[in-house]
């Protein structure tokens, strides 16, 4: 199995009054673009989730989007309660696990994307820090277990030019 953790792109500003419940701040069209540029780079070097599961907040499920978009609709599209703020990394490795896909992307929020890849990899503290429109893809051996996965590479949208 191949688990690719994505942060959602750039989002607008942290407490912007225009956006009193947080949940619905959108991404900006820059981080949007920035983000559709990494994606479609990355497809031409093997990057093919065929599910993705997102975060129900706006800022995931329009980072979900636009990856879903950039594989031309041919990764299934959910939504996941479990990547909300503050999620656990048991809760999805459980639910992974029951899905029958070989390539899964989760879309979600730091610092919880940072300890997840930590939890799977190292199983120990935080190792990385993912920045907005990040995307880490992590190989395991087959089920998906905390501690036992593989960090294949991890990719910013700066380092690739977008």
């Amino acid at each position: 199995m191949l688990l690719y953790i994505v942060r959602h792109a750039p989002a607008g500003q942290h407490g912007d009054p225009r956006y009193p419940d947080d949940s619905l701040r959108p991404l900006t069209d820059k981080g949007r673009k920035r983000f559709g540029r990494l994606v479609k780079k990355l497809t031409k070097r093997d990057f093919a989730p065929t599910l993705i599961a997102t975060s129900p907040l706006v800022r995931c499920r329009q980072t979900a989007q636009v990856l879903h978009d950039r594989l031309n609709g041919e990764a299934k599209l959910i939504e996941l309660s479990e990547l909300a703020p503050g999620s656990e990394l048991a809760s999805l490795i459980s639910w992974t696990n029951t899905q029958q896909a070989a390539r899964v992307a989760w879309v979600g929020h730091a610092p919880d994307v940072d300890r997840h890849i930590a939890g799977l990899v190292a199983a120990g503290g935080r190792i990385v820090a993912l920045g907005k429109g990040a995307i880490a893809a992590i190989d395991f051996p087959a089920t998906m277990s905390a501690g036992e996965g593989e960090l294949l590479w991890l990719v910013s949208p700066k380092l690739l030019g977008c």
